[in-house]
């Protein structure tokens, strides 16, 4: 029998302890591995359909090649992953506040991601993603005044349930804006969320965007045997 439980990685940050763990699910017989911030869980490899929906529903309107896109908080993966599966990104910019979650994959620590740090279209920026959007230094730290196609941002539980009081007035139509001048004209940006649709939020996003849509995205739970559901919102300059 292997290993039940395992605390792979962990760090103390502003926001809390970080931790990194793979433990084996003898009722599903699956190896799991989980993200923790102190002892709230932020992801779980159980539950990647949303954030693999995320690349694709927040790519699905872009046209033509040469996509350069953005991803704000790498996690596990799920999401940087599927962007690089889309052969019209050129390039794809994984912007984490964590040196320590950049870490975990240029170690190889999570086989499912294996590739994301490896292929060259990838450059980890170790960054804190609202920080460049609220002092409008930008992404890129090579060229600030870089635009992208697409921005995938994956952090906070949701708009209202934010992981630190800072991120909240990224979720206001300045903050928006301000990451709308990051964005190519006709570019997206995508956001999941683990709360249903908000139509509050949709709002917001409405004042800034030409178009804006909540996809609700379900998934088999199997940890209750039924489905749950998140939200990718997904807005077009």
């Amino acid at each position: 029998m292997g290993v039940r439980f395992e605390e792979l990685a962990w760090r103390e940050t502003p926001i809390g302890l970080i931790s990194l763990r793979r433990r084996r699910d003898p009722s599903l017989d699956v190896e799991v591995y989980e993200v923790k911030l102190d002892d709230e869980y932020l992801m779980s490899s159980l539950f990647p359909v949303a954030e693999i929906e995320l690349a694709r529903l927040g790519l699905a309107p872009l046209s033509g090649q040469g996509l350069d896109v953005v991803v704000g908080g790498l996690g596990l993966g799920y999401t940087a992953r599927t962007a690089l599966s889309d052969e019209r990104v050129g390039s794809l910019l994984v912007v984490e506040a964590i040196e320590d979650v950049i870490d975990w994959h240029r170690r190889g620590l999570l086989p499912f991601a294996a590739g994301l740090a490896a292929d060259p279209r990838t450059r980890f920026v170790r960054a804190d993603f609202f920080a460049a959007v609220a002092d409008g230094t930008g992404f890129d730290p090579r060229e600030p005044a870089r635009r992208f196609h697409a921005v995938l941002l994956d952090v906070d539980h949701s708009p209202r349930n934010v992981l630190h009081p800072g991120h909240a007035p990224f979720y206001t139509p300045d903050g928006l804006r301000r990451l709308a001048a990051h964005l190519h004209p006709d570019g997206v940006f995508a956001l999941w969320s683990d709360d249903p649709p908000d139509a509050d939020f949709e709002a917001v996003l409405a004042e800034v965007f030409r178009t804006a849509r909540a996809h609700v995205v379900p998934f088999a739970n199997p940890l209750t045997g039924g489905q749950s559901a998140n939200t990718v919102y997904v807005a077009q300059r």
